[in-house]
């Protein structure tokens, strides 16, 4: 036996200014070491003479916050070496995608994220039940995704099974390997409706230079459906 961990991170606020919302859980097993992946990733990253920035990418892909004084250039070579560090982890993920427009109130948007989470835990049951533990990180930035999450997890396991920890992205990389995945499957849902930014294809190309670089090689992750 060992033990798991829930990565959780969200793409959109709470309210209903933005467009869609989307949740990720990254799963990993606790037994598949992660450290020398990390470090191989940080010395790459020492050797371009490039910072370590905590992987955030919103503000990676608008220059914003830790990223203002990087050329567009640089915030491209980060971004590539941090896939390729994702390549190489024994990570699994979801993503769950909502338009906003589509529930009337964020108690409905809630109930929904936690049915569809519960729903995740029960298909994948037997992965689950292999842990003595599942310790779930998440931010707490939003009481949405904080009470979908709690409540989903401790309807499907036990709740002697369930530890939760603080999951800031500044203490953890599957805490940024959870921001980015969310960022990357939320623009794939944008090209996909022609609702593309500016900014999505300036960073990323074309819908096939998109899918060809980036989401398909984020997608090895993806938990296979049940």
């Amino acid at each position: 036996m060992a033990d798991g961990s829930i990565f959780a991170d969200e793409s959109g606020e709470q309210g209903f200014q933005s467009e869609y919302y989307a949740l990720t859980l990254v799963f990993h097993n606790q037994s598949n070491p992660v450290i020398p992946v990390f470090e191989d990733y940080e010395q790459l990253l020492r050797n371009a003479g490039l910072p370590d920035i905590p992987m955030h990418a919103s503000p990676l892909l608008n220059g914003h916050d830790d990223y203002q004084h990087l050329a567009i250039s640089q915030r491209k070579r980060l971004l590539a070496y941090f896939m390729s560090m994702l390549h190489k982890l024994p990570v699994q993920y979801v993503t769950l995608i909502y338009r906003k427009a589509d529930y009337a109130t964020l108690e409905q948007l809630g109930m929904r994220i936690k049915r569809d989470i519960v729903n995740t835990v029960f298909d994948h049951l037997e992965l689950f039940q292999r842990f003595d533990t599942v310790k779930v990180y998440y931010d707490g930035g939003q009481s949405l995704v904080t009470q979908a999450i709690r409540g989903a997890v401790e309807y499907a396991l036990s709740k002697q099974a369930i530890v939760y920890r603080k999951g800031s992205p500044i203490d953890y990389r599957l805490a940024q390997v959870a921001d980015l995945i969310c960022t990357i499957e939320l623009t794939a849902r944008k090209y996909e409706n022609h609702e593309q930014t500016t900014t999505d294809e300036r960073f990323f190309g074309p819908v096939g230079a998109f899918r060809k670089n980036y989401l398909k090689k984020v997608r090895k992750h993806l938990l296979p459906s049940q």
